[in-house]
C-alpha cells in the first residue's frame, strides 16, 4: 500500500507562485511514474504533469506549459509541482497519484485510469 499526502496548496493573487509537494509513504515509489492531475468544480479530472521514476522523463499539459514544472526528490520519495504565473483558471484540487503500469510502454501515462494511488489533494486558489 502507498499512502500519498499532498501539500502546499493556497490563495494567490493571479501570477503568483507556488510549490505544491507529493510526500509517499508505505513503500518507495522511486520506480513509478507519478502524476499530478486537478479539478475544477463542475468539470473532469484533467491531467497537469507526470514524471518517471528515475526522473528523466517529464511531460506537461499544453495548458500549464512554461509555466508549471514537475520533479522529483526519490531520496525524500517526494514529488513537487512548482506552478509560476498562476492564472485563476489553475484553480482547482490538485492531486499526485502514482501508476504502478509501465508508462513507457503505452506512450505515457496522461489518463486518471492509468493511475492507481491517490492523495486527498489540495486546493489552489489564484483571485484575480
Amino acid at each position: 500500500q502507498v499512502q500519498l499526502a499532498e501539500s502546499g496548496g493556497g490563495v494567490v493573487q493571479d501570477g503568483g507562485s507556488l510549490r505544491l509537494s507529493c510526500v509517499a509513504s508505505g513503500r518507495t515509489v522511486n520506480n513509478n511514474f507519478v502524476g499530478w492531475f486537478r479539478q475544477a468544480p463542475g468539470k473532469e479530472r484533467e491531467f497537469v504533469a507526470t514524471i518517471s521514476g528515475s526522473g528523466d522523463s517529464t511531460d506537461h499539459a499544453e495548458s500549464v506549459k512554461g509555466r508549471f514544472t514537475i520533479s522529483r526528490d526519490n531520496a525524500k520519495n517526494t514529488v513537487y509541482l512548482q506552478m509560476n504565473s498562476l492564472k485563476p483558471e489553475d484553480t482547482a484540487i490538485y492531486y499526485c497519484a502514482v501508476s504502478l503500469l509501465y508508462c513507457q510502454g503505452y506512450g505515457g501515462c496522461y489518463e486518471p485510469i492509468k493511475y492507481y494511488y491517490w492523495g486527498q489533494g489540495t486546493q489552489v486558489t489564484v483571485s484575480s
